[in-house]
């Protein structure tokens, strides 16, 4: 198979970007994503140019680190991550833009990387739960209602990838931080910390800069993990809920 590539260059974070083309051929239908751009960075080493810059780690669809904007969609055109779309799931003779996500909360190191730190500084800021350390309790000792526990088990898959601020005209980070808020509170483990959690991961989020949430829809669309739209009601229900029972229960 063969592509035109047109790929996202960027030395570094203050210096001025822009798409360079690059043709690829002797591509199987079988390579992932990712080791199509390795094939291109082994004959742009042994050419002496810089190899295009990607992150990637796990390569199992696990770890949420390849980010990759895929003609103008998060992770391309299959409901999956960067390294778990294979290049079947493209024509032969396509071309194929290849960007770093695009959110003011995530600036752009170089090339197709870009800084996500801002998600973990919205997990830190949503503190710990009160547990017992030492043996693990015995397993009905805090009894959950099955569809609780299913639901908190399907929020927890959020791999953090970024694909829902992406994917968003508003660069929000509601869907993220819905599903990390929501999947300890609908657990009763997350009860003691719950209205200084939500409170506190809502407020890090603002203070990064991603944008206010209006509903679109295109954070669900483009989950790798299919996260569901109403995990940001949830986390709205539980903002309000927070304030009206607790005030500012981070300052008082």
């Amino acid at each position: 198979m063969k592509f035109t590539l047109r790929i996202w260059r960027q030395p570094d974070a203050n210096a001025p970007g822009a798409i360079e083309v690059f043709e690829l051929d002797d591509i199987t239908e079988d390579m992932s994503f990712l080791e199509m751009l390795d094939v291109l960075n082994e004959r742009l080493n042994g050419e002496g140019v810089d190899p295009v810059a990607f992150d990637s780690d796990c390569r199992e669809g696990i770890c949420g680190t390849c980010s990759l904007m895929i003609n103008g969609q998060p992770h391309g055109p299959e409901t999956t991550t960067s390294c778990q779309l294979h290049m079947r799931s493209f024509h032969d003779g396509d071309s194929i833009t290849i960007e770093p996500w695009r959110a003011a909360a995530f600036p752009i190191l170089k090339d197709l990387c870009c800084d996500r730190s801002a998600f973990d500084r919205i997990i830190e800021s949503g503190g710990f739960i009160s547990v017992n350390t030492g043996s693990a309790p015995e397993a009905n000792a805090a009894p959950v209602d099955h569809p609780d526990a299913t639901r908190a088990f399907d929020f927890a898959t959020c791999i953090g990838c970024g694909a829902c601020v992406a994917a968003c005209p508003n660069g929000s980070a509601s869907l993220f931080v819905g599903a990390k808020v929501s999947q300890l509170g609908l657990l009763p483990q997350g009860q003691p910390e719950r209205p200084t959690r939500v409170v506190g991961m809502v407020a890090q989020a603002d203070h990064e800069g991603f944008g206010s949430c209006t509903n679109i829809g295109e954070c669900a669309s483009a989950c790798p993990k299919e996260i569901p739209l109403d995990v940001i009601s949830l986390l709205n229900k539980d903002m309000r809920w927070s304030i009206t029972r607790w005030g500012n229960p981070i300052g008082r």
